[in-house]
């Protein structure tokens, strides 16, 4: 898709990649070999395998609920040392390479602790190490408020760091480096019949990554598709071609459905009884939209006795304070009470070829029913339908619905 000479190559390699000194040395064995092929190479880098699992592990040992702040300025730490190991790594092989943090640059975000956005990059200082000859490795996932605190832009945000840097240095695409080599119809660990896709739309991927599919962040796709900056998708343990996520063509909108997709790090909550009156829905929403967690399908039963039951999901990670909210607005208004489950698993399908051909909602509803698979929450969108069941379910879900729509075929 890109021919001849790039003014600038934008690289990010995860955590996987830089997991041990042995893979660094790799990574910087990879990369001296595109120094000669542009005029500035910048790296981006993840921590160091589970870094930021450990890191959070130790914050919530020391305390269960930690301070934003603090948080952020502890797992900031894990891109420092895999940043500054790989420059050590690529002077070692007698290449110039300066590493840099958030604050250098800067990389100016807002005051949203981590789960920062982006707001400005100054690329001045690596525009001065091209000149001088040297790789630039920046330090993923963290920033800098215009205050001077150090955030970090949330889980899966060195991809992010990625692509802004590659729109703010007008490169013509930036390469993702993961252990993967590239995105697939569905996860290649849950089923065999996993076909790597060689391109897929902005659009279907941010909803696949949104969906639970961990090839990408869907912010940095979100990104991507604001600046048109093509994302290529490759494996940074082989030289396989890998995808490329870009703007759709005609190729892109005949396919029907681009991948399944499963996510199950989300609990069901119900809040049972709620007088049917206007109103109430908001009282029970508005508290959990203020306190920043993020809902996602919602439904509402039809009202008996003046009474109706709200379901509605949301990430494990807030059930503990959505539960208290929830359970503070049921008293208020004078609910039955409130349950929750998390035993589930969403399960969907995404594909631009749902706009004009109609019936695949009713073909995955009869996939699912035909596998014994009882549907408890349906949400819908333009390109995706997911469906809540039974988390026992989940990878059976994942196969049956593959097969029904035929995504091992080329």
């Amino acid at each position: 898709m890109n021919q001849g000479k790039s003014k600038v190559i934008v690289q990010k390699y995860g955590g996987t990649s830089v997991g041990t000194v042995e893979r660094i040395k790799h990574v910087a064995h990879r990369i001296a070999t595109y120094k000669e092929k542009a005029e500035g190479i910048v790296v981006v880098v993840s921590a160091m395998g589970k870094e930021t699992d450990r890191l959070l592990a130790l914050s919530r040992e020391t305390n269960a609920s930690p301070d934003p702040r603090e948080q952020d300025m502890l797992l900031a730490s894990g891109e420092q040392v895999s940043s500054a190991l790989l420059a050590m790594a690529l002077a070692e092989r007698g290449i110039k390479a300066r590493s840099y943090l958030s604050f250098q640059l800067p990389i100016i975000t807002n005051n949203r602790h981590t789960a920062a956005l982006i707001k400005e990059i100054n690329v001045e200082r690596l525009l001065r190490s091209f000149q001088q000859g040297e790789v630039a490795v920046v330090a993923g996932f963290q920033g800098i408020t215009a205050e001077g605190e150090i955030t970090t832009l949330g889980r899966g945000g060195s991809d992010t760091t990625a692509v802004a840097l590659a729109a703010a240095l007008n490169a013509d695409f930036c390469e993702i480096y993961t252990d993967v080599d590239g995105v697939y119809t569905c996860d290649p660990q849950v089923y065999k019949k996993a076909r790597k896709l060689s391109k897929i739309s902005y659009e279907s991927m941010m909803e696949l990554a949104g969906l639970g599919a961990k090839v990408l962040h869907n912010r940095c796709v979100e990104l991507a598709r604001k600046y048109n900056v093509k994302i290529l998708v490759r494996s940074s343990f082989n030289y396989e071609e890998g995808t490329w996520v870009c703007g759709e063509d005609e190729e892109m909108e005949g396919e029907l459905i681009s991948g399944v997709t499963f996510s199950r790090g989300e609990t069901k909550i119900s809040v049972m009884g709620v007088p049917d009156k206007p109103g109430i829905a908001s009282r029970i929403f508005i508290p959990l939209a203020d306190m920043g967690i993020n809902v996602d399908m919602i439904i509402q039963n039809i009202g008996r006795q003046n009474a109706a039951d709200v379901t509605f999901t949301v990430p494990d990670d807030d059930l503990d304070r959505a539960l208290q909210a929830v359970k503070k607005v049921a008293e208020e208004v004078g609910a039955e009470g409130v349950h929750y489950d998390q035993n589930i698993a969403k399960v969907s399908i995404v594909g631009g070829g749902m706009r004009s051909n109609p019936g695949v909602a009713s073909r995955m509803f009869q996939a699912l029913a035909a596998a014994g698979i009882n549907i408890m929450m349906i949400s819908t969108s333009e390109i995706k339908i997911s469906c809540v069941i039974d988390a026992r379910y989940t990878e059976l879900a994942v196969r049956v619905l593959h097969d029904a729509f035929g995504l091992h075929k080329s």
